[in-house]
């Protein structure tokens, strides 16, 4: 039986792919194998000895303490897609409410005083200040081109708006779902410069922290607008609103509130709502629960944020699963210590990905509790355990 933690309200849609005879699921769990959470801060959390893996239900790992979990072999996983319709779809919401100035129109229809003749008379003659403009032929870039970042691309060129993007990590998968009539920019300022909107969807990290700062900004069209529902920190808010004030930039549009840009009339703030459907919420948990699953069961790693990509079909009478630091003779040290204990690997698999590394193997025999204590008395093995 594998104990599993939630925390935060997970969807029950995704909680029922853990079978009931196999799954003890509670927010109760003092001893999980397994954590599931939504936006939750674990950073001051002590990790259980018994933890092997924990699942975000999202995207971003902000609120997790990735690098420490991974020192301890814990593997994180995320769900990188699972929640990209419902971000596209604000994202598109969000151009279309800063060029047709729709906030600022509906304060102003909000606040008319008088009878309805009145103000019908006012209306019409109020609503000149909020002409707007179409998307068509309009410029979106969109920076990072991960799974959310392509489907805006896509549905803005559906939308007929010329398609810019800059990611110079972009996987194969990311590049044969995108559309071929995105153009791909060298660098974020050549992007900029193109750029009538442009759309942040990149992880906050320290690489990307003030990504957009007064510098790029100058760099801009004017008149251009910005978005950010990827990460509080990817904009330099002080920048975009003095940009605002110069009148560099026509609108700012973010999930992100502040006490200084909710005063601002062409500030567009939500809050947070960026995956927040009931259909993006069922699926991160979905996505989740079968990765923990897969995991847990079969040893098989997907979508993780710390360790690498391992999948094996499997073979043979018994598997063992080893997080481990990613070092020299690591491999040789594990296969020499399974031959000496008497065993034959049928097959393995063995990835990188930074510091650490995950092996996985299937030996042709069933096994002994003691050669899981003897490959984790390994220096370098984090853990190890028959799956």
């Amino acid at each position: 039986m594998f104990n599993v933690k939630t925390i935060n309200n997970i969807s029950d849609k995704g909680l029922s792919r853990l079978p009931a005879d196999t799954y003890s699921v509670s927010p109760e769990s003092d001893d999980p194998d397994a954590i599931i959470l939504r936006s939750q801060k674990l950073h001051d959390m002590d990790i259980p000895a018994n933890l092997k893996v924990v699942g975000r239900a999202g995207a971003g790992t902000n609120n997790v303490p990735v690098d420490r979990l991974g020192d301890e072999g814990v593997v994180v996983f995320n769900a990188p897609g699972a929640n990209a319709n419902a971000v596209k779809e604000l994202v598109i919401c969000g151009m279309l409410l800063a060029c047709r100035n729709i906030c600022q129109a509906w304060q102003y229809a909000a606040n008319v005083e008088g009878s309805d003749d009145e103000q019908n008379k006012a209306v019409e003659a109020g609503k000149k200040k909020y002409v707007g403009y179409e998307l068509p032929g309009r410029t979106l870039g969109v920076v990072g081109l991960g799974a959310i970042g392509v489907e805006i691309a896509n549905a803005a060129v559906a939308l007929g708006m010329r398609v810019v993007g800059f990611d110079p990590t972009i996987t194969v998968k990311s590049a044969w779902k995108m559309s071929s009539a995105v153009e791909e920019m060298a660098s974020i300022e050549e992007l900029l410069k193109e750029a009538d909107f442009v759309s942040f969807h990149v992880p906050l990290i320290d690489a990307t922290l003030n990504l957009l700062n007064a510098e790029r900004i100058a760099g801009m069209k004017d008149g251009s607008v910005i978005l950010n529902f990827a990460r509080n920190g990817i904009v330099d808010d002080d920048a975009a609103l003095a940009a605002l004030e110069s009148g560099k930039i026509s609108a700012y549009v973010c999930d992100f509130p502040a006490e200084n840009l909710k005063r601002n009339d062409r500030v567009i703030t939500l809050p947070h709502l960026g995956a927040s459907t009931a259909e993006a919420e069922e699926n991160c948990a979905m996505m989740i629960a079968d990765q923990i699953k897969d995991f847990l069961e079969n040893g098989n790693i997907i979508n993780s944020v710390n360790f690498p990509v391992v999948k094996l079909p499997r073979g043979g009478k018994a598997r063992v699963g080893i997080t481990h630091k990613n070092m020299p003779d690591m491999i040789a040290k594990i296969t020499s210590e399974v031959g000496e204990k008497g065993y034959n690997i049928f097959h393995m698999r063995n990835e990188s990905k930074n510091d650490l590394a995950y092996t996985l193997m299937d030996i042709e025999s069933e096994i002994g509790d003691d050669l899981i204590s003897h490959l984790g008395a390994i220096e370098g093995v984090l853990k190890a355990r028959q799956v």
